[in-house]
Order: C-alpha cells, then structure tokens, then sequence
C-alpha cells in the first residue's frame, strides 16, 4: 500500500471514530428522542435569613404544554438534576411544610396554596357572621413558608452546566392580638379563650403572586398575663381587598362552663396598618364577670354573648 493510499485509509478511520463517538454521545443525552440538559439549582437565601426549612422542591411546567416535572432537595441550597430540554415556568417552596396544602397544580397560574379547614365554637361563628348570606370558610392559620417564581426559564442542551437561581421569600402575613384591660382575668383559666378574625384570605396562587378572592375565619388560640391582657400571635394569607370589613369575636369559657363572647371590628386597624405584612391589632377593655362574693361561681353581670361595638383607637 503506498503512502497516499495509506492517508485516505487513516482519513477515513477518523471520521468513522468521530461519527461513533457523536452518536455515543448523543444517546448519552437522549431519551425516547427528548434531549436532556444537567442543571444546577441555586437556592439563595439572601431575602429570607431567617428561614429554617428542611427540603425544598422546585416544579417546572413546560411552557409548550405538559404535566408539570417535580423535583425534591435534600438540600436547601439545592442540587443538579437532569431536565428535558425546553423552556419552562418555574415555582419551588420549601417543602417540610404542615398546615399548608395545594391544589390546582397542573398548571402555572392555577397552582395553588391553601391552609386546611379549622372548627370553632359555632355561637361564635354566628356572632361573626349573623348574615348567612355572607358566611365564610373556617380555615386554619397557614404555616411559615418561603417560595419563589420564575416566568420562564429557557434550558437548552449545552457543553458546559446550566444553572437556576431562586431567592426564596416569606409572603405570609403575621398579626398579633392584644386585649389589654380584661377584667377578673385572673379568674379564667389558660387556654380557655380562644378567637378568630374575619376576612382574611383562603389562599394564594403562587404563580401569580395573589391571594385568592374567597374571604375565610382565621381561629386563633389566646394567651393570658393572668391579670388583665390578653395575646394572640397568627399568620395569614392577608386581605384580599381593602373594602373587607374585619371583626374579632373572643369567646371565654367560664369556670360555671358558660361561653362569654365579645365581637369587635377592627376593620380600620386592620387597613390602616403602616405594614400590612405585620398588623398588630389592640382592643381594649374586655369585661368578664365578677365572682360572687360569698360563694363559688359569678355574677352574670353580661349576657351569655356580648356584641361590644365600639371604635377603638390606632396605637
């Protein structure tokens, strides 16, 4: 074999290695003709230093149509996957979450964040909403949670590793409840007053950023000083509109085992609070009964429920 005949046979075994390896190469990334791109998702916690969460998960939804695609993090700060190549909407949140639940989630603008059902005392709940025609959903106080959303993220098969950044923030609402000048508070037992809040939101729509329309009772345990105030600490979607009217129903169970309920409306407090992320609420004056002086029990000095209504000051 001569010289040139010898270069065109080496020519030729070089280009049958290279279309080997291409082709090895391109099976490596595909799957049923679907090219997989490697990923690093980046949780950045810098918006939420707070946050104490366990796992995360991320969802993707292909913005040309199909089933969203899950991922689950061990680790908070994220991981590298494997992604079918395309262009995508995405939504992660931190997943170790209790109170909190979803629905809707086939799809980016419906995906959905809600708290379960709560139960109350329905004599209070009828004090709260005397009009049947405007009776809203008991829902529980949401748990704590960070979550972040991306309109759209374009993966491609590449050489080098793409990477996704999220910056998890916490959207809930906190309000606290203050009843300061309670009388013969140190009378009622801890953990026998309890309330709930009219108004606030059922939900959120996490691709979209809102909170849902529907207006729900948010239930709410109290703590004592056991002199004369009253705590409460909650979390909330929020309100939804600012034409909302808000109210308060207390209700105490006396040592006689008789239910006192008080209703405020804290419609302006709730408006007008500078940060509407953080209300605190104050009502004052709160009068329970007085005990009997010679003899157990008390004096039914108020009806079985009182419907206090009076304008409470900002503070």
């Amino acid at each position: 074999m001569n010289k040139v005949d010898m270069n065109n046979l080496l020519r030729a075994i070089i280009v049958v290695m290279t279309l080997l390896l291409f082709s090895c190469r391109h099976k490596e990334l595909s799957s049923d003709n679907v090219l997989i791109a490697n990923v690093k998702v980046v949780f950045d916690w810098k918006n939420s230093p707070e946050a104490n969460v366990e796992t995360m998960r991320m969802y993707l939804f292909p913005v040309d149509g199909g089933n969203p695609i899950p991922y689950e993090f061990a680790d908070v700060k994220g991981g590298k996957i494997k992604v079918p190549a395309g262009r995508y909407k995405a939504l992660c949140i931190n997943s170790d979450t209790e109170a909190l639940l979803y629905r809707n989630i086939g799809e980016y603008h419906t995906f959905e964040l809600y708290s379960p059902e709560g139960s109350m005392n329905m004599a209070a709940y009828s004090v709260l909403h005397p009009d049947k025609a405007r009776e809203e959903r008991i829902r529980c106080s949401p748990d704590n949670f960070y979550a972040d959303r991306i309109e759209e993220a374009l993966l491609e098969v590449t050489e080098e590793e793409q990477t996704i950044v999220f910056y998890p923030a916490n959207p809930v609402c906190h309000y606290t409840v203050e009843v300061r000048n309670v009388s013969n508070l140190k009378y009622v037992s801890p953990g026998f007053v309890t309330g709930a809040l009219s108004g606030m939101s059922e939900g959120l729509f996490l691709g979209r950023n809102r909170i849902k329309s529907e207006p729900a009772t948010i239930p709410f345990e109290m703590s004592s000083d056991g002199v004369s105030t009253l705590y409460a600490d909650f979390l909330t979607f929020g309100q939804y509109e600012s034409q909302n009217i808000h109210k308060i129903v207390i209700q105490v169970v006396m040592p006689d085992g008789n239910d006192k309920g008080y209703l405020f409306d804290v419609t302006d407090q709730v408006h007008q609070a500078p940060d509407p992320r953080n209300v605190h609420i104050i009502l004052d004056g709160l009068p329970l009964p007085k005990p009997i002086v010679n003899g157990g029990g008390f004096l039914p000095s108020v009806d079985e429920w009182d419907n206090i209504e009076v304008d409470l000051p900002m503070k």
